[in-house]
């Protein structure tokens, strides 16, 4: 594996510093503040620490609570809540300087057999041909501020590439519908927990700016805030991130200063694999002319 899928594996692999509290370690993707899918990944990382293998995670709910620092270690503290005969439930709490800055309930279950049926993947061009972002990043560099252009347009663990990509800099108004095609740049190991782990922090990615398309505008803009509220999450069948997923967003409403966001994520032979669903805050504060 690259260096770059390396230092993002061992960024979500906690280290324990007590029964039930882990700590993980921190990254500046260029926005100064943490990345969101980090500690989603994170906090399930640390609440799988302390469940048996033979449960795998089926889903989660978690709350943002306020901005993470992106320059200091998190703290996660895992609540063990149930241990039942066929589910686990975890409750984990994400700290830095004292105060919780996430919360996460997730759920672990044994195999088992059932009725099986899902949603059709739509019919889009496949990841072959299409522009990844790195390319596209690169092609506008020039237009990037430069206190984050560097950080943007460096080599990333995970590559995507978007079917129906919105201009940052000449956003127009579009249907709340995206269609991003991903998956690490390396292959991963075999363990279905960690390709998990990487999904959860992938998941968060581009999901609240979906309710933006309507309006013609990205979070890019400096009158815009910005930010996930809550995400949930939900695992259905085995997946590997180091082949390619597509992730299929829309928002059904905007109101309110919040955003809604769904999303369902296939393989690339039509397995529905995931499913989210996340609500962000959306404040536009227009400046007086």
């Amino acid at each position: 594996m690259g260096d770059v899928l390396n230092e993002l594996l061992d960024i979500l692999k906690l280290e324990k510093i007590e029964e039930n509290f882990f700590r993980g370690k921190s990254q500046d993707i260029g926005f100064g503040n943490l990345y969101g899918g980090q500690v989603l990944g994170q906090a399930l990382s640390a609440a799988s620490y302390t469940v048996d293998d033979s449960r795998s995670a089926h889903s989660l709910h978690a709350y943002f609570i306020k901005p993470g620092d992106a320059n200091l270690p998190i703290i996660y503290e895992v609540d063990p809540v149930r241990d039942g005969k066929s589910f686990t439930t975890r409750r984990v709490k994400a700290i830095q300087k004292g105060s919780a800055i996430l919360t996460l309930e997730a759920s672990f279950q044994l195999s088992e057999e059932g009725f099986d049926h899902q949603t059709e993947m739509p019919a889009v061009p496949g990841p072959d041909g299409i522009m990844s972002e790195s390319e596209r990043l690169e092609s506008i560099k020039h237009l990037i501020p430069v206190n984050i252009r560097e950080k943007l347009i460096r080599e990333r663990p995970i590559e995507f590439r978007h079917v129906n990509p919105v201009n940052p800099f000449a956003p127009e108004k579009m249907e709340p519908l995206r269609y991003i095609w991903f998956k690490t740049i390396h292959k991963m190991p075999d363990d279905l927990s960690i390709h998990k782990y990487l999904l959860a922090y992938a998941s968060d990615y581009g999901l609240v700016g979906t309710a933006l398309y309507p309006h013609g505008h990205t979070f890019w803009e400096p009158e815009l805030q910005v930010a996930s509220l809550d995400h949930a999450m939900w695992f259905h069948r085995d997946f590997r991130m180091d082949d390619w997923l597509l992730y299929v967003m829309d928002s059904p409403s905007a109101c309110s200063a919040r955003g809604l966001n769904r999303g369902t994520i296939f393989s690339k032979g039509g397995t529905l694999v995931a499913s989210t669903i996340q609500e962000g805050l959306i404040r536009y504060h227009k400046k007086n002319t």
